[in-house]
């Protein structure tokens, strides 16, 4: 199997772009990563990076080579699932990526469930509101909320979910209660917007007697964790979109109210996007089929009577 952890091992320098990536990926110290790719370009008798103090890049042979590796790597995988669905006994380690909210709150509670049925197969959850790339960061799976724009990717939906505008009763006594979105915008309402590097500028989709519209809200405090705009929306600093399942137990409890009723968000997909191949292995689909019957019952619980 060494040959095959220098393939891996190639692959993942090549697709993180460094080796210490690489190797925290791998679970090894940079020094065994080096020498597994050292030991490959022994192999090939080429060299697959160009490496200086500061950077590493794949030669001409390091591209043609990448290639070919991941065509391996896939034939490996296909046949070790083809081998572990018939034995009915999955194992391996499953990348899985969420949002903060979706992951903390309806992803991350059930993983433990998951790891006592199936304790052969490791999972690694990655929780984050920024925009990933799953072959890039070589993920198995991501939950998301929203539409995808990659028509690459394969995805199975979970459910719609209501989203919400709330702020803070402090917040509307001293700014008042917005009906709508247009006294969203024209009240000059501070909104918490959540933002990234490369985030379009921001807008606000709501439900409006005429169909969706979009509205150029605006607000002095932005983040990338949507979980920090909670807290600043309790804190009485301004409106917050949210999922409704994100701040149901703060309106039930008073710590915020609806506002802006009469335009509500248009409601998110909640889904999971994988890969072609990465559905051929059994441990992704029963990953898959567990999570989504678990999420959709919590789902359901949460709906109104």
């Amino acid at each position: 199997m060494s040959y095959l952890d220098n393939v891996r091992t190639f692959v993942r320098v090549f697709e993180l772009g460094g080796m210490s990536a690489a190797a925290r990926d791998q679970r090894v110290s940079p020094a065994v990563a080096s020498a597994r790719i050292s030991q490959l370009e022994g192999h090939l008798r080429v060299r697959l990076f160009q490496r200086t103090t500061r950077s590493l890049t794949p030669t001409e042979h390091g591209h043609m080579f990448y290639e070919g590796a991941c065509r391996i790597l896939a034939s490996v995988d296909a046949a070790e699932a083809a081998v572990i669905e018939a034995t009915e006994n999955p194992r391996g380690t499953l990348y899985v990526a969420a949002p903060l909210g979706l992951g903390r709150r309806l992803i991350a509670p059930h993983i433990p469930a998951f790891a006592e049925k199936y304790p052969l197969i490791t999972v690694r959850l990655r929780l984050s509101d920024r925009k990933i790339d799953l072959t890039a960061e070589g993920l198995d799976i991501a939950f998301f909320l929203g539409r995808p724009a990659d028509s690459d990717m394969r995805i199975r939906m979970i459910a719609e979910c209501p989203r919400v505008l709330c702020a803070a009763p402090g917040y509307i006594a001293a700014r008042g209660h917005p009906a709508d979105g247009e006294a969203l915008v024209a009240e000059g309402h501070d909104c918490l917007n959540l933002r990234f590097p490369g985030a379009a500028e921001f807008q606000w989709e709501l439900v409006t007697p005429d169909g969706p519209r979009r509205f150029a809200v605006r607000g002095r405090l932005e983040s990338d964790d949507g979980d920090v705009l909670t807290d600043w929306a309790l804190a009485g600093q301004g409106v917050v979109m949210k999922p409704a399942f994100e701040v149901g137990a703060h309106l039930a409890a008073g710590r915020l109210v609806q506002v802006a009723e009469a335009t509500p968000p248009v409601p998110v997909q909640l889904a999971c996007l994988f890969t072609h191949r990465r559905h051929q292995d059994p441990k992704t689909r029963l990953f898959m089929d567990f999570m989504i019957a678990r999420i959709s019952a919590e789902l359901k619980a949460l709906e109104p009577a």
